[in-house]
């Protein structure tokens, strides 16, 4: 799915506009922990958040993620947007909770991008 019917299927707002937004995610997934992105997150996936500090950018970073979406609204402080920017990774706030924004990604046919942990242990 490209990452703009993404943007309109949430109603989001990119932070960034700068940043290239017309590319394909393969995928979603919702954390707030980022050690739980960095285990389970496959690559070319959005990531959905809660947190809005520059780590989240630096994890999606390592991750390759390709793009963030910050839920309820919230608005990461400058310093957030401005890495997102330099590391060309689209940062997107929706005004929707974790739940909801998960809940329309996957009506609109996103897939999850995460790992089952349990069975990578195995």
């Amino acid at each position: 799915m490209k990452l703009i019917k993404i943007i309109d299927v949430i109603e989001g707002k990119v932070l960034n506009p700068d940043v290239l937004c017309d590319f394909e995610i393969r995928g979603g997934c919702g954390a707030d922990l980022m050690s739980d992105v960095l285990a389970a997150v496959r690559a070319d996936a959005v990531l959905l958040t809660g947190l809005c500090n520059p780590q989240v950018v630096r994890t999606a970073e390592m991750a390759d993620v390709r793009a963030i979406v910050i839920v309820r609204g919230k608005q990461p402080p400058r310093e957030t947007v401005d890495l997102a920017s330099q590391l060309s990774i689209p940062l997107v706030t929706s005004p929707f909770g974790m739940f909801e924004v998960c809940g329309r990604l996957y009506l609109a046919g996103l897939p999850s991008f995460e790992n089952n942990l349990h069975d990578m242990i195995l």
